[in-house]
């Protein structure tokens, strides 16, 4: 591990004091990773700051004394983009939390990087409002982490992911300067900058204020849990619902090994443990739709053979059946110690052939699967459950996940849709994109951070035509391609 130099520690300290700057080796241990627990690498130190002028002071002083630096979230991640890298500090932005300016009126609201996603919708739902995109882990993870991954989650179908829903940013340049792009509005001229920056995964600077859309409360809502003898089924009857033209708000399913760890957890919702999968489906919008609506999606439920459908009775119903989903990752820690939750996203209808696939690769390599996933846009989750200290099944669930994303690419798919390419798809990004792809990213990042400095070994594999192309954020003396 890389010890800090005591100077720049004594430089960090003067920026955001004493009780605000870790780098003790029990205080530190705690930021090793985020959610993805594979090549945990300890920080040099971890700084907690409160405003965009410590950032970019730290930014400063990082700079002055050859440092890379990590920005971080809540560290809820699924792809190891906040691991720290070798000699580096870590810039926790959790302090970031004020809500600075709403307005109901133009529906938006401008909030620090780290305020909780769960939490703005909280404070804005007397107004009539709420911000749409709800990570499953949306009870912890922050703004800025949702920008940096353009995450996701279960409501995405219809309202789409982060990126949607961002108008404007404050960011710090990797080279200390304070930056603005976008506009209340959500209208600009000429390239958009936002759209470059949200899903960048903190590898052009650091966030340090967020502008975002707010949505109307919509008028009704139905949530409908359909019980399947089969995941297969239950992705059978997703199709039929998206082909008769209705575009639900979200359609989750949950598979039988998954149910049985919530049913035994303190996330249990009732469910039975005998269901191959259920599906959640949730309908809003115009209350004088909802009938109809429901209607149509029974006799799709039914043309696959769904054993039941309920219909939630209440809010607290509702809130029943989402616990099941909401919940689903904790409970994993049931089954086994580790967690590899993948994130790759498939046409629909190539939805049950993959998931058939998906479970004969693992069973092939004596892995123990659940499945949870956002079956309305294709994006699967396959959880793995394993133990790391078991180096021979670690290396098996390598294996598997490589040859997850190989199935998925090989129908069309991608090898992400919410979780980000981190440090865990880092080295797969070839199976969807060639040199030629590669190299305008390469020089989108350089034009940013040309030192590579800021977030290193991100996204981008490390290759020949990596180095070659970027020599700078390399340390390499080679020559760019022509």
């Amino acid at each position: 591990m890389s010890v800090a130099p005591e100077a720049l520690i004594d430089r960090l300290i003067e920026i955001v004091g004493s009780e605000n700057c870790l780098a003790r080796e029990g205080e530190l241990f705690v930021y090793e990773c985020d959610g993805l627990t594979l090549d945990p690498q300890r920080p040099i130190a971890v700084l907690l700051p409160a405003t965009t002028n410590e950032v970019a002071e730290i930014v400063r002083a990082c700079r002055e004394f050859d440092i890379a630096f990590v920005p971080r979230g809540a560290g809820t991640g699924l792809s190891g983009g906040a691991h720290a890298t070798e000699n580096s500090v870590l810039i926790e932005c959790s302090r970031m939390n004020r809500i600075f300016e709403i307005d109901a009126e133009d529906r938006f609201a401008v909030v620090g990087p780290g305020v909780v996603n769960a939490e703005l919708s909280t404070a804005v739902a007397d107004l009539g409002l709420f911000y749409a995109p709800d990570p499953s882990s949306q009870q912890a993870c922050t703004i800025g982490g949702n920008v940096a991954e353009n995450s996701g989650g279960p409501h995405t179908l219809k309202y789409g992911t982060t990126t949607n829903h961002i108008l404007a940013l404050e960011m710090v340049l990797p080279d200390g300067r304070i930056v603005r792009f976008g506009n209340r509005v959500g209208e600009a001229s000429g390239f958009d900058l936002v759209g470059a920056i949200v899903g960048s995964e903190g590898t052009l600077g650091i966030v340090t204020e967020v502008t975002v859309r707010l949505t109307r409360i919509p008028e009704a809502v139905e949530t409908l849990l359909a019980i399947f003898d089969d995941v297969v089924s239950a992705c059978r009857a997703v199709g039929r619902i998206i082909r008769s033209g209705l575009v639900p708000a979200a359609l989750e399913i949950v598979d039988r090994r998954t149910i049985e760890a919530v049913e035994a957890s303190v996330y249990a919702a009732g469910l039975p443990t005998t269901a191959g999968a259920v599906l959640i489906i949730e309908l809003d919008g115009d209350p004088v739709c909802m009938d109809e609506e429901m209607r149509s999606i029974r006799e799709s439920c039914d043309a696959e053979g769904c054993q039941t459908i309920e219909r939630a009775r209440d809010d607290a119903e509702r809130k029943r059946f989402w616990r099941a989903r909401k919940g689903a990752f904790g409970a994993m820690g049931r089954l086994a110690p580790d967690l590899y939750v993948h994130d790759a996203v498939v046409p629909r209808v190539h939805l049950p052939a993959i998931l058939e696939k998906v479970g004969e690769i693992c069973d092939r390599h004596r892995l123990k699967l659940a499945n949870v996933f956002h079956a309305g846009d294709g994006n699967l989750h396959p959880n793995i459950c394993f133990d790391r200290r078991d180096a021979d099944e670690l290396a098996r669930v390598i294996r598997a996940g490589e040859e997850i994303l190989e199935a998925c690419v090989a129908v069309g798919g991608v090898i992400s849709g919410e979780h980000g390419i981190g440090v865990e798809k880092r080295d797969y990004l070839h199976l969807v994109f060639g040199e030629a792809d590669l190299e305008p990213m390469y020089r989108l990042r350089e034009a940013f951070n040309p030192d590579g400095v800021c977030n290193p070994g991100k996204i981008i594999p490390t290759t020949r035509f990596c180095v070659e192309s970027n020599p700078k954020a390399r340390g390499y003396d080679a020559v760019p391609i022509e």
